[in-house]
């Protein structure tokens, strides 16, 4: 059981038709009921969505009524390109960023633009906007896809935390000892910054599946068996979904986890299943 104070928030994604947005708008509304925290929008590859992520971010903020946070990437973007985009934000009462490095666009070796890494997309909102921004950083418990090892990667979130960040958001991930070895290990390195896990439901084992290679996230094999099991009958695998997810979220929330995160794929029943038992 959660109390009726534990945070949550919710992500979404900016859409490419105007039918997908409304499917958004409609999700959102439904989670506002559930007086989350906030909602964060997410920020494509090198840039490529970023007006359509402004467009929602300000929509969600200004009619749903619910805090809201664009995601910010360095990859591809000018510090003037940069600047503009935390003027508009600013400029129309947004108080929360999530700063990530970015994915490199596809076909793109290595990293573009005038800033390199999310530590120096932190240093510059924060050298540009003082304090207005409450910052999130991104977190990977099980580690960074591209990162050489585990080691190299908790020093470059000691390095993005300590550069000014609020709070963390992790990838999301099915094992939660491997969240509460995360945060242990970044406590020993001198960071206290809240660590709030981000939580993926389970609705599609082969889309699942997908994603996870993608970003380096790990099914743990008695999960996969089972949603294999279960072949294209997807109510069993909603169901068994919701009721692995929420027993992970309890366990994070009574080991000390701060919030939780949802990344809603801009669906909002999947989430709620998982928040309305944790609210029993």
């Amino acid at each position: 059981m959660t109390s009726p104070s534990t945070p949550v928030s919710f992500e979404f994604f900016p859409t490419k038709t105007d039918a997908g947005h409304e499917k958004l708008l409609a999700a959102a509304r439904v989670l506002a009921a559930e007086k989350p925290e906030f909602f964060s929008v997410t920020y494509g590859a090198g840039g490529s969505t970023r007006d359509r992520t402004l467009n929602t971010v300000l929509q969600l903020d200004g009619e749903v009524k619910v805090p809201t946070a664009p995601h910010l990437s360095c990859v591809g973007d000018s510090k003037e390109e940069l600047r503009s985009l935390l003027k508009q934000y600013r400029d129309a009462g947004i108080k929360r960023i999530v700063a990530l490095r970015g994915d490199l666009p596809s076909g793109m070796g290595q990293a573009s633009g005038e800033l390199r890494y999310a530590n120096e997309l932190v240093e510059f909102i924060r050298a540009e906007t003082g304090d207005h921004f409450t910052i999130e950083v991104a977190a990977y418990p099980e580690s960074h896809p591209q990162a050489r090892n585990f080691e190299v990667d908790l020093a470059n979130f000691v390095r993005k935390a300590k550069a000014g960040a609020d709070s963390a958001i992790t990838q999301y991930f099915f094992n939660a000892d491997c969240y509460f070895q995360f945060v242990e290990r970044v406590r020993q390195a001198g960071v206290e910054i809240p660590i709030i896990p981000g939580i993926m439901p389970i609705t599609n084992y082969s889309k699942l599946a997908r994603f996870s290679d993608a970003c380096g996230a790990e099914i743990p094999r008695w999960i996969r068996k089972q949603l294999e099991a279960y072949g294209d009958d997807s109510d069993s695998i909603v169901a068994f979904g919701t009721e692995v997810i929420s027993s992970m979220c309890q366990q994070l929330l009574d080991g000390g986890a701060p919030g939780l995160h949802f990344y809603t794929l801009n669906q909002a029943e999947p989430s709620l299943a998982v928040w309305h038992n944790l609210r029993g």
